[in-house]
């Protein structure tokens, strides 16, 4: 077994893992690691029936050197259990096909496979920080980073992502689809057959998902079926505890070829599809065009592809999604928000790409930085603060099997910051805060009410442009009634055109965050036309449907996020 090791951290970091522990165990069921999963309709849930939200991280393992990254920076158990501690609950972990079927790559050792690469470096830190793996076999290494995310109560999917050891992807790269130059269906199963086998006994590993990314002058829906059914049958066959995940065609981009012929399957009940979605998948679009236009065409076009899928009842895994964490891409700062909306108003089980700091070789370059990474370049503290805080609140399961705690009632999500809607008191302006502490509202489109479920008598009112949103009466006026007014849905705005209380002259108003961050304020809408220059994401707020058990005084219980920090920012 590796070894798990003592790290020293700085004060700083040990309490945000503290933290962020704290909120990892208040947000799923205990343990993680000893869960046997199943699907009821669109849900994955446990023995109990109850749900399982999968809020993973990939960790790769399937470049050149076949170890899971990281591992000469720090501890393999320090790593796993900084997952846990950022409130992750599984772990998509990547292999090559050729790790257990091609005896020149699985008879080495890990010190032989960095030392043919002449990784020297990394080898030197491997001994360091993880010396135990230094001699075991690639295979048994890799069984050592599963036994430590068990050890962590993480859960493990195993995504097979390559055949050839490498980075992946391109159309060319010989591991796109069945029949390309590395991808030969026969040993792809053979593949899928000894690693189900080998983790059979593995209670924390409940997944495999049976090939990333098919992509490539070859891939067709014929042969989809006819080798991704034989895969499934496959791994069923050898390990029927696991979910086995399919996934689409044109870098996992596509499924819709579903909608006119299902699977067909031997087994029930185990079964879900998997899709990718990144800002570069459409280009530069994003960047180029109008926010609110963009945001719902690209969102409809995923559902089309993919996401229909949940109400035909299948579990959806959005098993790859992710930005650059350096805060510069205007392209990834704008899908963020819409792709993050998508996220919570449907309750997706998703993986973030991704956890790695670094590479030991990517590409031909050694050590090189991942800029997706949720784990700094030394792999010692989170990148960046602001875009891992905005992603924890879709580690919580809304509703689902198990969690009819309430009637279902509705969320004021803002995406930028990953913070909802609340209130100190009825008298005191809205604030936003921690989504665990949301207040319970109700929506009323027709009336255009937006009103506390439990004060039903109170209704959100706007005071004019600049100022803080309050709850209040009368709720038949135009400062009480609240429409979906841009092409996103995501701009909650009243018309104050025809009232004389607003001191702002006329047209629209709608909700924004104010100037400290933290107040719930209306200004005069934004990015409503076609201007791809506009920024609306401080004014994009979703709706989201929870059934949730709502916390008594809907208290903050997090710090104020600044403004100017609700975009992720270069540290």
């Amino acid at each position: 077994m590796a070894t798990t090791g003592r790290v020293r951290r700085s004060p700083l970091l040990a309490a945000w893992l503290a933290l962020g522990l704290a909120w990892h165990c208040a947000l799923h069921h205990a343990p993680a690691a000893a869960v046997t999963l199943s699907t009821a309709s669109r849900w994955v849930v446990d023995e109990a029936g109850d749900r399982v939200k999968l809020a993973c991280v990939n960790w790769p393992s399937h470049l050149e050197p076949m170890l899971a990254e990281g591992l000469g920076k720090r501890p393999v158990g320090a790593i796993a259990g900084d997952v846990a501690a950022m409130g992750f609950n599984c772990v998509r972990l990547t292999w090559p096909t050729f790790l257990v079927t091609n005896a020149s790559y699985s008879s080495l050792t890990v010190e032989q496979s960095f030392q043919r690469l002449n990784l020297t470096e990394s080898l030197a830190g491997i001994r360091a920080n993880n010396p135990a793996v230094v001699d075991l076999k690639l295979i048994d290494a890799f069984k050592a980073v599963v036994s430590s995310l068990g050890e962590n109560n993480v859960m493990v999917i195993l995504d097979n992502h390559v055949s050839k050891p490498g980075w992946c992807c391109d159309n060319t790269d010989g591991n796109g689809f069945f029949g390309d130059g590395y991808f030969e269906p026969d040993v792809w199963v053979d593949g899928l057959t000894k690693m189900a086998t080998m983790f059979a006994g593995v209670p924390h590993v409940v997944g495999m998902s049976l090939r990333n990314e098919l992509r490539g002058p070859r891939q067709n829906s014929n042969d989809w079926y006819k080798y991704m059914q034989r895969g499934a049958e496959a791994v069923h066959a050898a390990n029927p505890r696991v979910l086995v995940i399919l996934s689409g065609l044109s870098f996992d981009n596509d499924l819709a070829f579903l909608n006119s012929r299902q699977v067909s399957l031997s087994f029930a009940r185990k079964a879900a599809f998997e899709v990718h979605w990144y800002s570069f998948s459409n280009g530069q679009e994003w960047a180029a065009g109008s926010p609110n236009e963009v945001c719902a065409r690209i969102g409809a076009s995923v559902s089309r592809r993919a996401l229909y899928l949940l109400d035909q009842g299948w579990p959806v895994f959005l098993s790859e999604f992710g930005v650059d964490n350096r805060g510069g891409n205007a392209n990834d700062n704008r899908y963020y928000g819409c792709a993050a909306a998508v996220a919570a108003d449907l309750d997706l089980d998703w993986a973030l790409w991704t956890l790695q700091g670094s590479y030991y070789l990517r590409q031909g370059v050694l050590d090189l930085d991942e800029v997706y990474g949720v784990l700094d370049r030394a792999w010692s503290r989170p990148r960046n603060d602001t875009a891992l805080r905005r992603v924890q609140p879709l580690q919580r399961p809304l509703r689902g099997p198990g969690y009819a705690e309430a009637a279902p009632y509705t969320v004021l999500f803002h995406p930028a910051t990953g913070l909802c809607v609340l209130r100190r008191s009825l008298t005191q302006p809205l604030e936003l805060g921690a989504c665990a502490d949301t207040e319970a509202w109700e929506y009323a489109p027709q009336q255009g009410r937006l009103a506390l479920r439990d004060s039903p008598l109170m209704c959100l009112r706007a005071q004019g442009a600049g100022r803080p949103v309050r709850l209040g009466t009368p709720c038949d006026d135009d400062m009480s009634r609240w429409r979906l007014v841009s092409d996103s849905k995501l701009h909650v705005a009243v018309n104050t055109s025809s009232s004389s209380s607003s001191g702002s002259g006329s047209g629209m108003l709608c909700l924004d965050v104010g100037a400290d961050g933290q107040s719930v304020v209306t200004n005069p809408c934004r990015c409503l036309s076609a201007d791809n220059s506009c920024d609306p994401e401080s004014q994009w707020f979703k709706l989201v449907s929870s059934t949730r058990s709502v916390a008594a005084n809907g208290m903050l219980a997090e710090l104020p996020v600044k403004l100017g920090s609700s975009k992720i920012r270069s540290l």
